[in-house]
């Protein structure tokens, strides 16, 4: 990585912290309320640009090195292995997007996480999509994809809440197909 990319990555990640971010409250695994529940398939505004709470699509060049390890604790911090619903931005980054759940990485600082996303469309041939299959995350049972090809910061203030945790086999499968793709 660069010097001025990295530089750059360490300014947001700075930001984001000194934003001034409350910690969270332990709660049980599961499905764990945590302020607004997701909302289906209903295309929502952008949280405004100043929240420091707002997830965001980052550029995998940005990153580094990345260690993945499959570390879920039942604390309500999301932790890698863990899905959790956030809101976010559609790929056309025009300010809209939705709640939607992502699989947690890596921790990238005290209070932000690398995240990619889940979506129940299918992708059967798609090499920027890995299929997960049904998890506890999806109350309709429905199976699961995950997104390869988008990488996000999402702080622990603007996840909504946790929906489960993969299992250790599967988050080994996303974790190799992410290192032979980005080099993590």
């Amino acid at each position: 990585m660069s010097v001025p990319s990295f530089t750059h990555f360490l300014g947001t990640v700075l930001r984001s912290i000194a934003s001034g971010l409350a910690p969270q409250k332990s709660s049980p695994r599961g499905l764990v309320p945590r302020g607004t529940s997701p909302r289906g398939t209903a295309s929502r505004p952008a949280p405004s640009s100043s929240d420091a709470t707002r997830t965001v699509e980052i550029d995998s060049r940005t990153l580094g090195h990345q260690r993945l390890a499959y570390a879920p604790h039942p604390d309500a911090r999301p932790d890698p292995g863990e899905v959790v619903w956030t809101w976010v931005p559609y790929e056309e980054n025009d300010g809209r997007g939705k709640d939607r759940p992502v699989l947690v990485l890596a921790r990238l600082s005290a209070t932000t996480v690398l995240g990619i996303q889940l979506t129940s469309k299918a992708h059967p041939d798609d090499r920027g999509a890995l299929e997960l299959g049904p998890g506890p995350w999806d109350p309709s049972g429905r199976a699961s994809w995950v997104r390869l090809d988008r990488l996000f910061r999402v702080t622990d203030a603007g996840m909504r809440r946790e929906g489960a945790a993969l299992d250790a086999p599967a988050y080994a499968r996303v974790a190799k197909a992410l290192q032979q793709r980005y080099r993590f």
